[in-house]
């Protein structure tokens, strides 16, 4: 056992999972092992495994809810830090609401509505957790984080705890100033307003619908895997380029929706990435476009 694991083994920090397969806790079902996974439940656990960390210099990597990410079919080296159950609450005060960096962000959505807040509808189709959201600044039908987002209590890497106001976040097109400065949101607040509940729930219910009809809900994916390029979306470019159906391995462009990946049983990562890189070479050559992942890859190649 190397220094810095005993040295967590002998620490309160949370449950501690060595050589844990990740494939279980992705949305695309990929994912090799983590040398060590640890679930931590507080916020001084959290302080404490970030400080032991950068102590001993060990890269770490963050597991939300599995979306938008595509783990190596080699695993991750290092420490995985997945936040446990302790942060997954919410709570109304007027039309403010703090959230647990934990929490479904679509859980959140429903919760919102139910209680007469308008501003987190477009949160409804995004399957990630709510410091997940803040990290990209997640957005969908015309609304972004952004928007709503007030504050957020975040670990740094070196274990100090800090308030970040929305001013500190340097929000952009799914961007936050976590993606250089690192740390992990352990709550965020955001500011909503109270509107009509029926007028709320018939718009998150549209959106549903338009979900159930356009993206295949039902296959293991991680959401869109492109970016948006400027003034297009990338579905329209897949699409209008042929690739609908396109397979390597086990993964496949999703014939409902071109800008998704579906795993169809015994896709392996470097399935997922081939395509991606075909993706890109045929939109570069047809198009003169670029495609930028929206998915972040991780772990060992």
């Amino acid at each position: 056992m190397q220094q810095w694991e005993s040295q967590l083994s002998q620490s309160n920090v949370g449950a501690i999972f060595k050589n844990e397969p990740l494939a279980k806790y992705t949305t695309w079902k990929i994912g090799g092992p983590a040398d060590v996974l640890i679930v931590p439940e507080t916020k001084e656990q959290l302080a404490e495994l970030m400080s032991i960390l950068h102590i001993h210099r060990i890269p770490w990597t963050q597991l939300g809810r599995g979306s938008n990410m595509l783990i190596s079919d080699k695993g991750i080296r290092g420490a995985v830090i997945k936040l446990g159950q302790g942060f997954d609450e919410v709570v109304f005060d007027g039309d403010m609401v703090t959230a647990g960096g934990s929490m479904s962000f679509v859980k959140l959505s429903v919760l919102a509505g139910k209680e007469g807040l308008t501003g987190l509808e477009f949160a409804g189709g995004i399957p990630g957790s709510v410091g997940g959201a803040v990290y990209m600044n997640a957005g969908a039908h015309g609304s972004d984080v952004s928007r709503i987002f007030k504050s957020a209590d975040i670990v740094l890497e070196s274990g100090e705890l800090v308030n970040y106001a929305a001013e500190d976040m340097e929000f952009d097109y799914r961007h936050s100033v976590l993606h250089d400065r690192k740390g992990i949101v352990t709550q965020a607040v955001f500011k909503l307003q109270h509107g009509d509940r029926k007028e709320i729930s018939a718009a998150m219910a549209s959106y549903k619908d338009r979900r159930r009809r356009t993206q295949p809900l039902q296959s293991a994916t991680a959401g869109s895997v492109f970016r948006n390029p400027p003034g297009d979306h990338a579905a329209r470019l897949i699409e209008a380029a042929g690739l609908k159906g396109l397979r390597i391995g086990g993964a496949e462009i999703s014939k409902q929706h071109a800008n998704f990946i579906e795993n169809t049983g015994q896709a392996t990562a470097e399935d997922v990435l081939a395509l991606m890189k075909q993706v890109q070479e045929t939109i570069a050559e047809k198009n003169g476009i670029t495609l930028v992942p929206e998915v972040y890859v991780m772990g060992e190649r």
